[in-house]
């Protein structure tokens, strides 16, 4: 076959299929769009997923009519004034969103620029572009986006209901309006309610707000401030507590230079810096801001500016894991506020608590435990034989102690009050109560001491008597050999044995009698994947976590005052304490607002 040039109006429709996925990616361009031209104010409106209708209007600089002519062409952008890729501080650089979207839909752009006398107009049909006209709009930009897809008929059989689209589009703002808390947004359509978020004051505290706004309460109540970084990258953000947890990564909230990125780098890093206290299943819910200078990172690297690229990989890592770790570190005794709100939920969902009040069909008073006495002296004695027909003896299951020591009150885990199935420690706190997990407390106490030790002493080694090798990809030989060091540091060395393998001299003696091979296959698949050697790292805390979780305390012991409130002190001064190994919350704090809703107090 001979090679043709392909005409205009087919390549404008490939660029569609890069930039424009699906309506999601189309509000995304244009609100960046609209973030660029410094909008304090954006409203989105959709219409069937998206598919019928996409309205965005903002109040930024807007555009004269001969930027408006120039705006709909191919690779025509004001955000790029020398020409160099490499030094980008805006959300949109490529110039192909304008074109891409008005090839495939009937796009129609108002825009007034502050030194025209009235607002501008243009319509792109499939491709084919009207004439610049007049219209009214008091400033700003209006973008109305109709008809998505109808001149590539085919690509409407790959798009989904139009909720699901609804929910994308709605998915794509969150996380815009989270980059940028200073700007209002406003999200409508047919298929939800409006919704505001409205602008709130820069700084940590204004972007909490937001996020809370975006994330729910809950998050709100249990994140912990990030700050971090250094040689002129900043981390900062919000991180939830490793015991408010979700199922997935989704709610993973990732941003480099205001832009919201998937990074694999990123997270990884994530993943990294909470190993040390979730199990496998459980994902943290983080939204964490990246800065860094524009020349550092590679934003350039996907159509949809989805991906990044940096230049000093190690350095982004190694700064996200330790301004996490320092954050969950200086909060570390916290628990997540959902604990006690369940808890208060399973009381009120219990019906055992519910007393029926109303008298049977048939009962007779006389036959209740409290008439236990006969006869006229019956009424007289009521009261005493109430009391008599309550009280069962001593409590087998629970320990009660002396009243607390005023001082213990103001602690944050309070004074010990009692022991209950000789598992659970009741204290008493100046606002309401908390419930420990004696095991799981002490299990952490112990892990962190063991933790301490390894870091102090290092990970003792066992010399192999002849090294085992092990063929591997020459990828994964140059990965692993990179990375001796660090394996070395954690009690595995190794070095390279010819292009094909590596020879393994030591092993971590913690593991005991291990399976070297597929130690060493695991670490290669996740070194190549997440660019970290985390499964050596899981592998000892997972030992130590086991050796912890014998060595503690134990379910079933009962203990003195003492024992309590020096658990609870020492639980004060730990780290980590607030979650047990396997990321399960150590203790339940209950307000004594909660307890009196309970009972109709409040």
């Amino acid at each position: 076959m001979t090679v043709r040039q392909l005409s205009a109006n087919v390549v404008n429709r490939i660029a569609a299929g890069e930039v424009v996925e699906r309506p999601a990616s189309a509000v995304k361009e244009l609100v960046e769009n609209a973030l660029d031209a410094a909008a304090r104010r954006i409203e989105i409106v959709t219409d069937g997923g998206g598919r019928r209708l996409i309205r965005v209007t903002d109040d930024g600089n807007g555009m004269t009519r001969g930027d408006l002519a120039l705006a709909v062409e191919r690779h025509a952008t004001s955000k790029l004034p020398d020409d160099d890729l490499m030094a980008l501080d805006t959300l949109g650089f490529r110039g192909e969103a304008l074109p891409s979207i008005g090839a495939v839909a009937r796009l129609s752009i108002a825009t007034r620029h502050a030194s025209e006398p009235h607002a501008w107009v243009i319509e792109v049909d499939a491709g084919a572009k009207s004439e610049v006209k007049p219209a009214a709009l008091n400033d700003g930009t209006r973008v109305e986006v109709r008809d998505l897809f109808y001149a590539t008929p085919a690509r409407l059989k790959f798009l989904k209901t139009d909720r699901t689209e609804a929910e994308a589009i709605r998915d794509v703002v969150r996380r815009l309006a989270m980059s940028r808390p200073d700007v209002a947004f406003t999200l409508a359509g047919e298929e939800r309610a409006p919704v505001t978020w409205g602008a709130v004051l820069p700084g940590p505290a204004g972007r909490l707000a937001r996020l809370g706004d975006l994330l729910g309460v809950d998050f709100r109540q249990n994140a912990v401030a990030v700050q971090g970084g250094r040689e002129g990258l900043i981390v900062e953000g919000w991180a939830a507590l490793p015991t408010y947890t979700k199922g997935n990564t989704l709610s993973q909230y990732l941003f480099v230079n205001g832009r919201p990125v998937r990074d694999r780098l990123m997270l990884g890093a994530v993943r990294g810096a909470y190993a040390d206290y979730l199990p496998r299943d459980r994902h943290p819910v983080v939204a964490l801001f990246i800065a860094v200078e524009p020349r550092e990172v590679d934003v350039n690297v996907h159509p949809a500016k989805t991906e990044v690229r940096f230049r000093d990989a190690g350095l982004v890592r190694a700064s996200i894991v330790r301004a996490l770790q320092e954050a969950l570190a200086r909060d570390a005794q916290r628990t997540a506020t959902t604990g006690g709100e369940a808890t208060v939920a399973a009381f009120r969902g219990n019906t055992a608590f519910r007393p029926n009040l109303t008298p049977r069909r048939g009962w007779d008073w006389r036959t209740s435990p409290a008439f236990a006495v006969q006869g006229a002296t019956a009424l007289a004695g009521f009261a005493e034989a109430a009391q008599a027909a309550f009280d069962t003896g001593a409590p087998a299951a629970a320990q009660v102690l002396a009243e607390a020591a005023p001082d213990l009150l103001d602690r944050p885990l309070g004074a010990a009050r009692a022991q209950l199935h000789e598992t659970y420690i009741v204290a008493q706190t100046r606002d309401g109560i908390v419930i420990v997990d004696q095991h799981a407390a002490h299990e952490r106490i112990v892990y962190e001491r063991m933790k301490a030790a390894l870091e102090r002493d290092g990970v003792a080694r066992q010399i192999l008597l002849i090294p085992e090798i092990v063929e591997l990809d020459e990828a994964d030989v140059e990965r692993l050999t990179a990375r001796a060091r660090e394996l070395a540091k954690f009690g595995l060395v190794l070095e390279s044995f010819g292009p094909g393998a590596v020879a393994i001299s030591e092993t971590p003696s913690l593991l005991g009698e291990t399976d070297a091979q597929a130690l060493v296959r695991d670490l290669a698949e996740h070194i190549a994947e997440w660019d970290e050697a985390l499964p050596l790292e899981r592998r000892l805390m997972h030992v130590a976590a086991t050796m912890a979780c014998h060595g503690s305390v134990r379910a079933g012991r009962r203990l003195k005052a003492d024992e309590m409130n020096a658990l609870l002190r020492e639980m004060e001064t730990t780290p980590n304490s607030g979650q047990c190994n396997h990321g399960r919350p150590t203790y339940v704090e209950l307000k004594l607002g909660d307890i009196e809703r309970l009972f109709g107090r409040k």
